[in-house]
């Protein structure tokens, strides 16, 4: 099949690889050159575990990418892969998605024949159906369910293992008005359907886009629940890990999402969490339980910080900071707990230093406002540190000996694998 992206970010780009790994002829629309160059030259414009080897392979020949609008109309369906950054009071900031909208919509008017457009950005019910759609027909001058066919396909990628998440999916959600729309979405995805523990999902439009919003306010509770529960179990000198461990043997609990630790961060919860809120308040209702949510997210770093200084003086102190991307396994920084745990520490006149195997440009580039000490490795921060904060679960930091610190004493917030008996203090965040 002949497929359109338009947007070349985390979402986009991943998406261009995998299909194009699947068999389809993809096109990647890109308004900006320097990621369009570097596709097109068989690089990843992102750190993705998978995703370099795919583009490499497949560029120049069953994947491509441009900045010509006028790409589209060689395709059957059309994919919208655009950001939806949050406004100052959380909700969404369409503008870029209507943007994308209106020049998808003048670029299909001189095509031939039917075309479908499938929304994949994360929005809230209704805007694929009154915002896009409209906005499709007004520069197109075709309408929608006669020469023009509109859709919602969520993506559930999680950094770090987006590849495989696209490739081996537990779901995929097909919200579509019409069985022509629907058929379509099933011939891209047939690939993917056809293993046995993938699930397909079809739905009206609208309750497409919600699921993707439930999705991630369920796994965003559960991990504020299970960190209030270790909170708790802190208190009163309970391991945690060995509670909550019992507690997923549940089967209507399960084991995933059971790690207490500093919280959850990156660009899908903190956004998509926040956009729902918005939008019940919007609608009239007061989201309580998601308030909370965050609520108890948002002191994990402080915790960190104030359980660390039980122990080490912080005015003044060395503190290796372990850890700046949101996750292992990918560069992005945004919403990370570590960013939070190294302000509370200058607040308090620590002096952080900071090592992170590859986000470290990320958060010079994007906070230069932090006054903070970066080290070329796990050792280098270490080196006569009064403390160390373990903010992301990194493998490299696993069996770390914390040679060289001036105390060993070490506040893990990602219960990383350590041996215990080499240091002098060893706190777990919440256990």
């Amino acid at each position: 099949m002949n497929v359109s992206i338009i947007g070349s970010g985390y979402v986009g780009t991943t998406i261009a690889a995998c299909l194009a790994d699947l068999g389809h002829d993809v096109i990647n629309v890109e308004i900006d050159e320097g990621i369009v160059e570097t596709i097109n030259a068989g690089e990843a414009p992102i750190h993705e575990s998978g995703l370099a080897e795919r583009i490499a392979e497949h560029a120049g020949t069953t994947l491509r990418a441009t900045t010509d609008y006028a790409a589209v109309r060689d395709t059957d369906v059309t994919l919208l892969c655009l950001p939806t950054p949050q406004s100052e009071d959380g909700s969404l900031d369409l503008a870029i998605m209507q943007a994308g909208a209106e020049s998808l919509g003048r670029a299909l008017a001189d095509k031939d024949g039917d075309h479908l457009v499938v929304v994949k950005s994360t929005v809230l019910p209704g805007t694929t159906e009154d915002v896009v759609g409209p906005i499709l027909e007004d520069e197109s001058g075709k309408r929608i369910g006669e020469d023009l066919s509109l859709a919602m396909n969520p993506e559930f990628l999680r950094m770090g293992t987006a590849v495989e998440d696209f490739l081996e999916p537990d779901k995929v959600v097909v919200g579509a008005t019409n069985e022509s729309a629907a058929s379509t979405l099933r011939e891209l995805y047939a690939p993917i359907l056809d293993r046995d523990d993938t699930d397909l999902v079809e739905t009206d439009i609208r309750e497409a886009e919600l699921i993707k919003y439930a999705n991630n306010a369920f796994l965003a509770s559960k991990v504020s629940l299970v960190n209030e529960l270790g909170n708790i179990a802190k208190e009163y000198g309970a391991d945690a890990y060995e509670v909550l461990e019992a507690v997923g043997l549940d089967g209507r609990i399960s084991e995933r999402f059971m790690r207490s630790g500093l919280g959850w961060g990156g660009s899908c919860f903190p956004k998509d969490v926040d956009a729902l809120r918005a939008g019940a308040r919007e609608q009239g209702y007061d989201p309580a339980l998601l308030d909370a949510v965050v609520a108890v997210n948002d002191a994990q770093p402080r915790r960190l910080v104030d359980l660390l200084e039980t122990h080490v003086s912080l005015e003044g102190a060395r503190i290796a900071v372990l850890g700046l991307s949101f996750k292992p396994g990918t560069d992005d920084i945004r919403k990370s707990r570590a960013l939070d745990v190294l302000e509370h520490l200058e607040a308090r006149g620590a002096h952080p230093v900071a090592y992170d195997p590859v986000a470290i440009e990320n958060v010079r580039e994007s906070r230069p406002d932090l006054e903070v000490e970066y080290a070329e490795s796990a050792a280098e921060a270490l080196e006569e540190a009064d403390g160390a904060v373990v903010a992301t679960g990194w493998p490299e930091f696993d069996d770390l000996a914390f040679d060289g610190m001036a105390r060993r004493i070490v506040v893990d917030g990602r219960r990383i694998s350590v041996d215990e008996a080499d240091l002098e203090v060893y706190e777990g965040l919440t256990w």
